[in-house]
């Protein structure tokens, strides 16, 4: 440091705890304009601008923070430096000259190109004041500051005198000002305070809370620009009615409007973050009454420190309210506590956020309080404008009436979403004013209007259907219209309608004959074939229903399926008779028995079997390690099917393929829904529906105008290198379903395939496969491709854990009700009765839910869209699989101990596994013998 600014210093001291917080974001961000505060407002009233000019320059010889910088490089720690002397920017500007929307555009552009300016912190004053004159006797005035440097509450002082000083100024007299104390000594204050103590006290309020949970409602971000931060704001107005009512519960409670307000916004974070135990930031004053001169002290004393919200099942509002004081007034004594040692002394890992949210409260707004001054300046049209580093910041005044106001990210957060957020929080502080003795849990957040559209408006899915009829009737009504027609096509071989519904209906007879009927189960581990279709014509025919057996699945898994489900026919090709292992169920061979079957009848059969019979059980990933087979009905598939046909219904000409694996639910329509309307169905051998390009050339030899990929297979056949325009020229429909559709990945489809169609559907075997719809456009590239909307019969509810509505754009659990779902699960009604509950918002009795696991949430536009999973389950290829069920089977293989898998996505969406092995004393892990044993154990998903 040089002699002249040795000479020129005043006194040189450490930073608060909550300048070192403003510091290190305004060096780590300098661009964001973070804690850059600006206040404009107009002056009218024959203003004498050399007055104004002095008073301000006043405040700087006043308070030694206005002439302080801060200095940081080559330090062990920053520190501030008051200046004995310093002088205070001021421009003036005269847009007389100038209409008022050119006079508006100027301010507006100054007010922006300020911001962007910004401040040198190490050079002072971190202040500066801009004066346009617009007319006579009106001028725009701008005070722009660093808020390292004042406090909402210092801000009040400062203007007051000011004004007291710009009035004896005017009048040619001396200000009579009490002389202020330094903020030096407020900083001497906190050295000496007990953070031993407030240690202790932090650790044992935050204790168990690990996670910060971030309000819902967030814009989904889907390009580099969109991490760009802006803010925006808002305010709303209580009216006196609800003011005044508020403030009676305060008064008649002995509770303070503070807690009253905070206790809103917690439960308003608690809705919109999902989570029962949150944390928000709560500003405190920070002015210790015992030091001497600090009511009129200027500087920065607010501190942020955490306030956390849990909500109990078992208390009142009021019980509630009375222990969230009582917290306050616990915490109040540890106001000085540094949020950087707070956070540390958390069980929040290091590098989180403790919190995302702030709350401040004043007893009024700094607008209000300037133009409550005894001044010959008429002061009007007041805004502050301020950021910070916090998605959403609440700022509250009580008087006179209820003033809140929200500053927010608006690169995260849409204004509708604010709007509706501040609408919610209104909506509570009215239901406070009413019912403290309603308990907390059961306060509803949405208005009437809000409610009836959430679980009314958007669920209106109601179609007709015939309720008695079955898959196979469907079928046999359509042979007897189209009988000639072709309906299977694999290779050289083709079967019309009246020849499939033949073969099965001999099948049939040959099945009755051994027991089969209404709810009996018939295994079948059948070759992708026209056979395999027969088979399941057959199973259906004869009242049964089908089980799928996949001949890739290894013995184990087999075997498992077999013993669990207790079938007692099995529908096999003989040379795979061995891969079935020991079980006791009757076997048919349809290949070296069919000369016997063949003779049986070619009439239909009578089956007796209604909609609410059971048409199929496909096993699916368990939790523990052992897969759970999912009942389904055929009223289910069928109103999938009506609403596909209803939707996109079949031209003439058109032909569908099969390329599904049996145990994916997605091959119940890839077969039924084509037949069923007499579209024909060509068969894809299973080398060519593992490759890419074969694949595509299986389509186009055959004509397909329809298929189903999950997004994965959809990605490699864009990769695929073929001119899919001219190959795939009758494709009309891709349908993507299984995983999440990346908006990269439809952007590509659309162009590469400008001829066809791409819908995202969304469900698994617990809803008959799929649920909801969304068909893609060129015009989302800026958002992520959404679920869609329910299809017919079928309701959608995003509910929280204690299955309450949540709000519009808020991240919630998915539960879906309606005709789709199935009947539970095979021998678990433990699992069952989990994942299937009672529909509360049904008037049908025995209506029921089902809990997807899928965390998903409402856009404006009443699409959903889906952010994630709220379990350990995940996709991979389209199949669900739990991760224990991976553990187990890697826990299985002789080199390994102990297994723990995580699950990632990557930029694309589709899931990465991470296995965390321990090795036992014996054995080396090898990857690749890992990687194989899984690919052996777990085929279907490797």
């Amino acid at each position: 440091m040089s002699r002249d600014a040795q000479l020129d210093m005043e006194a040189i001291y450490p930073l608060s705890p909550m300048q070192k917080g403003m510091l290190f974001h305004t060096i780590y961000a300098p661009e964001s304009g973070v804690y850059f505060q600006q206040l404009k407002c107009t002056l009218a009233g024959g203003l004498e601008v050399a007055a104004l000019n002095r008073a301000w320059q006043q405040m700087l010889e006043r308070h030694t923070v206005l002439r302080t910088g801060f200095i940081w490089e080559g330090q062990p720690r920053p520190l501030q430096v008051v200046r004995r002397r310093a002088r205070l920017p001021w421009k003036e500007q005269d847009w007389r000259g100038l209409r008022a929307t050119e006079q508006d555009r100027r301010l507006e552009a100054y007010l922006k190109e300020d911001r962007a300016q910004g401040f040198k912190l190490s050079h002072p004053p971190l202040m500066r004041c801009m004066l346009a004159r617009r007319s006579e006797d009106v001028y725009d005035f701008v005070w722009s500051y660093h808020h390292i440097l004042l406090d909402g509450w210092s801000i009040g002082l400062l203007l007051k005198e000011v004004f007291a000083c710009y009035e004896a100024f005017r009048r040619g007299q001396t200000p009579d000002l009490p002389q202020p104390g330094p903020y030096q000594d407020y900083i001497a204050w906190l050295k000496k305070q007990d953070l031993a103590s407030a240690e202790t006290f932090w650790r044992r309020s935050l204790e168990g809370f690990s996670e910060a949970a971030s309000p819902g409602a967030q814009r989904t971000q889907t390009s580099a620009t969109d991490a760009v931060s802006s803010h925006d704001e808002l305010q709303v107005q209580l009216s006196a009615d609800v003011s005044n009512a508020l403030q009676a519960v305060a008064r008649q409670h002995q509770l303070t409007m503070n807690t009253i307000v905070q206790g809103a916004w917690g439960l308003l974070l608690s809705h919109y973050s999902n989570s029962t135990d949150v944390i928000f930031g709560a500003i405190v004053s920070g002015r210790p009454e015992s030091l001497r001169g600090i009511e009129s002290m200027v500087g920065l004393f607010v501190n942020t420190l955490p306030v956390r919200i849990r909500v109990r099942d078992e208390e009142t509002l009021l019980e509630w309210l009375k222990t969230l004081q009582r917290e306050q007034v616990e915490s109040r004594r540890f106001a000085y506590s540094p949020l950087l040692d707070v956070q540390g002394w958390s069980d929040v890992p290091r590098g989180m956020p403790l919190f995302e949210c702030i709350f401040g409260f004043e007893n009024y707004p700094v607008e209000r309080l300037a133009g409550e001054q005894e001044s010959s300046l008429q002061i009007g049209d007041v805004r502050f404008i301020e950021e910070t580093n916090y998605l959403l910041n609440l700022m509250v005044w009580e008087s006179p009436c209820v003033l809140l106001k929200i500053f927010y990210d608006a690169s995260r957060f849409d204004a509708a979403v604010i709007t509706r957020m501040m609408s919610n929080l209104q909506a509570l502080l009215e239901r406070f004013a009413t019912h403290l003795g309603e308990r907390v849990s059961n306060l509803p957040l949405l208005s009437e209007g809000e409610r009836t559209r959430l679980l009314s408006d958007l669920n209106r899915t109601e179609r007709e259907y015939p309720p008695d009829v079955s898959i196979q009737s469907l079928f046999e009504a359509q042979a007897r219209i189209t009988p000639d027609a072709t309906a299977l096509m694999s290779g050289s071989e083709q079967l019309s309608f009246s020849e499939l519904n033949e073969r099965a209906n001999r099948l049939a007879h040959h099945l009755r004959s051994l027991g089969v009927g209404p709810e009996a189960l018939v295994g079948i581990c059948i070759e992708r074939s026209i056979n395999m279709v027969v088979g399941l014509l057959g199973i259906l025919k004869a009242g049964g229903a089908y089980l799928p057996l996949d001949p890739a699945y290894p013995q184990a898994r087999l075997s498992l399926m077999l013993e669990d489900s207790a079938v007692k026919v099995l529908l096999v090709q003989h040379h795979l008779l061995e891969r079935l292992g020991e079980h006791g169920a009757r076997v048919v061979c349809i290949d070296t028995e069919w000369d016997a079957i063949s003779r049986r009848s070619a009439d239909n059969c009578r089956s007796d079997v209604n909609a609410e019979n059971l048409a199929y059980i496909i096993y699916t990933s368990g939790s523990t390690g052992t897969p759970k087979g999912v009942m389904s009905v055929h009223r289910a598939s069928l109103n999938r099917f009506r609403w596909m046909w209803e939707a996109f219904p079949f031209d003439a000409g058109e032909v569908c393929c099969q390329k599904t694996s049996l145990s994916f639910v997605d091959s119940v329509w890839e077969i039924f829904g084509p037949l069923l309307q007499g579209v024909p169905l060509s068969i894809i051998a299973e080398d060519d529906a593992r490759d890419a390009h074969r694949l595509v050339e299986s389509l186009a030899a055959t004509n397909v105008s329809r298929i189903v990929l999950v997004p994965s297979l959809l990605r490699a056949v864009l990769e695929s290198g073929q001119p899919l325009q001219s190959k795939l020229k009758s494709l009309k429909y891709c349908v993507s379903s299984g995983e999440a559709l990346p908006t990269e990945l439809s952007e590509r489809f659309l162009d590469q395939l400008p001829q066809s169609k791409l819908i995202n559907l969304y469900g698994s075997s617990e809803v008959s496969a799929d649920v909801s719809w969304h068909e893609a456009s060129r015009d989302e590239r800026e958002r992520a491709i959404p679920m869609g909307v329910p299809i017919s019969n079928t309701q959608f509810y995003i509910l929280n854990e204690r299955l309450q509505p949540v709000p519009l754009g808020v991240a919630g659990h998915l539960h879906v009700g309606g005709a789709g779902l199935a009947r539970g699960y095979l021998k678990q009604s433990a699992q069952t009765a989990e994942r299937f509950i009672p529909d509360p918002f049904s008037r049908n009795a025995g209506a029921r839910l089902y809990r997807t696991g899928d965390l998903v949430r409402y856009m404006d536009d009443g699409q959903i869209e889906f952010l994630g999973r709220i379990d350990q389950q995940v996709k991979i290829r389209g199949f669900r699989i739990e991760l224990g069920e991976i553990e187990a089977a890697l826990n299985t293989h002789p080199s390994v101990s102990e297994c723990v898998v995580l699950a990632r996505a990557d930029a694309q969406g589709d899931n990465r596994l991470l296995a965390y092995l321990v090795a036992d004393d014996r054995h080396a892990i090898n990857a690749t013998e890992l990687r194989l044993f899984l690919q052996q154990t777990l085929p279907e998903y490797m």
